[in-house]
C-alpha cells in the first residue's frame, strides 16, 4: 500500500457504529521501508529534479514511478540508495535518514538495497559468474557462501547454463537478467529498477517485469521507474507518476 501525503483541511474521526470496544478489532500493520518527507532536489544549475514529494511505501509493495524523461524518476532512486542528497526534506530508509549516512553506515544500507540499471553496468572482461559474485567478494564472502547464494540467483533469472559467457555474448535481455541477479544475489529487502526495460524489445520487457513480480511475490519490495505505459497495463500494479519534479495521485 502506497501513501502519497497531500495537504488537506483536517477531517474529524467518523464515529464507530455498533462498535463499542474498537480496541478488540485485531490490526495488521506492514513496516513502512521507505519515507520520502517533503524532499525536494534541486542542482547547482538551479535546475529543480523534485519538488516537495512525499511518499511512503511498506514492505512487499510493488510501485510503478512513471514519467516522461527528465521528470525526476532516476533521481528519486538516486536519493533512496545514497547517490544523490536531498536539497530539503527527509529520505528514510528502514528508519534511516539517508541524507545523514555516510561511510560504512552507507555501505551498510546500500547492502540492503539492490538496484538494477537501464544500462546493465556489467563489466564487460568478466563471465556472467564474475559479473554476478563480484558484489558478494567485495563484501568479504567466503568462496563457499558465493556459490551457495549465487546458483539460486541465476537460476531464478534462468541463466544458470551461461555461468561462463561474457556480456558480449548474450543478448539485450540476458544481459539485463544477468543485472537483475547481481542485484538480487545479496537477498537484499529492497529492490529498485531504473529503467530496467529500456533497452529491451516488448517479449524480453515482459520477461523482466515478471521476474521483478516473482521477486516481489517472495517479499521483496520493488519499485520500478518507466515510461512504458503499455507494461504497465500488462503488470496492472499500483502507479504514481512524475511529471515537472512533482508526484502526482495514483494513476487509474
Amino acid at each position: 500500500m502506497m501513501l502519497l501525503s497531500v495537504m488537506a483541511p483536517a477531517i474529524a474521526p467518523l464515529p464507530l457504529m455498533g462498535l463499542e470496544n474498537p480496541q478488540t478489532i485485531p490490526r495488521v500493520t506492514t513496516p513502512t521501508v521507505i519515507s520520502l518527507q517533503n524532499v525536494s532536489k534541486t542542482y547547482s544549475n538551479n535546475a529543480k529534479a523534485l519538488v516537495g514529494v512525499n511518499l511512503e511505501i511498506r514492505r512487499g509493495d510493488f510501485l510503478f514511478i512513471t514519467g516522461p524523461s527528465g521528470s525526476g524518476k532516476s533521481t528519486l532512486l538516486k536519493l533512496l540508495y545514497g547517490e544523490e542528497r536531498a536539497s530539503e526534506g527527509k529520505v528514510l530508509v528502514d528508519n534511516l535518514d539517508v541524507g545523514q549516512l555516510k561511510g560504512d553506515r552507507l555501505s551498510r544500507l546500500r547492502r540492503r538495497i539492490g538496484v538494477i540499471f537501464q544500462d546493465y553496468k556489467l563489466i564487460p572482461r568478466r563471465t556472467v559468474y564474475e559479473n554476478v559474485a563480484f558484489s558478494l567478494w567485495a563484501q568479504g564472502f567466503s568462496r563457499k557462501e558465493v556459490q551457495r547464494r549465487l546458483h539460486p540467483a541465476l537460476k531464478m533469472v534462468g541463466l544458470h547454463h551461461k555461468v561462463n559467457c561474457f556480456p558480449e555474448q548474450l543478448s539485450g535481455g540476458e544481459q539485463q537478467r544477468v543485472s537483475i541477479a547481481r542485484a538480487i544475489v545479496g537477498t537484499p529487502p529492497i529492490l529498485l529498477a531504473d529503467e530496467p526495460t529500456g533497452n529491451l524489445d516488448p517479449d524480453n520487457s515482459l520477461q523482466v517485469m515478471k521476474i521483478l513480480k516473482k521477486l516481489n511475490g517472495a517479499g521483496i519490495t520493488v519499485v520500478v521507474t518507466t515510461h512504458d505505459d503499455g507494461l504497465i497495463r500488462q503488470i496492472n500494479q499500483p502507479t504514481m507518476q512524475l511529471f515537472n519534479g512533482y508526484l502526482l495521485r495514483p494513476r487509474q
